[in-house]
């Protein structure tokens, strides 16, 4: 049986919680969430606390069981505290700006880049060389992250491009044939 799965999800105040066959609704602060779960995980609400356990004792519901439990969780904090993820842009010339739903990239290209943002998720940036994510949804805030850092991945020589501001880019040396001489 999952540690994880295990674990009761204590609902905060302020997030409503329903569960409407097997369709979880939660609902908060920061944003609504809905989550289809699976016919072998059962939910239980008490009391502002939910319990996940497994209908059947199979293996696809002991996969299902831990899952679906960190994702009722993920929803119940993102509603309530939502999520964030940074993103750093290195290089000279390389800036952000936002306007509206729209991320105003200039990344060394001959055209500046221009990424929409999905609806729920909120961007900031700070000294043209900081994007910083908001939203609700977790799984949302890190591919938006990683759609943007795909728009130029920094590379290992100088460090240049864009990178998770936890990241840690393994460097190369470079050309060292010439001092050598023959």
């Amino acid at each position: 049986m999952s540690r994880i799965g295990k674990l009761p999800i204590n609902v905060p105040q302020g997030v409503k919680l329903t569960l409407e066959g097997r369709l979880v609704k939660v609902s908060g602060p920061q944003g609504n969430l809905k989550l289809d779960i699976r016919p072998e995980i059962k939910l239980e609400i008490k009391d502002n606390v939910v319990t996940v356990s497994k209908n059947e004792e199979t293996r696809a519901a002991s996969e299902l069981f831990g899952l679906t439990r960190t994702l009722v969780a993920n929803m119940v904090k993102g509603v309530s505290e939502g999520f964030t993820k940074r993103l750093d842009i290195v290089g000279v010339g390389y800036k952000a700006d936002v306007q509206g739903n729209v991320v105003n990239l200039a990344l060394g290209y001959s055209h500046p880049v221009k990424y929409e943002l999905p609806a729920g998720v909120q961007a900031t940036v700070e000294k043209q060389t900081g994007i910083i994510l908001k939203g609700p949804d977790k799984q949302m805030i890190g591919q938006v992250a990683a759609n943007i850092r795909s728009l130029r991945p920094p590379e290992p020589y100088k460090g240049k491009g864009i990178k998770y501001s936890d990241e840690v880019v393994r460097r190369k040396a470079g050309k060292a044939g010439k001092a050598g001489g023959k």
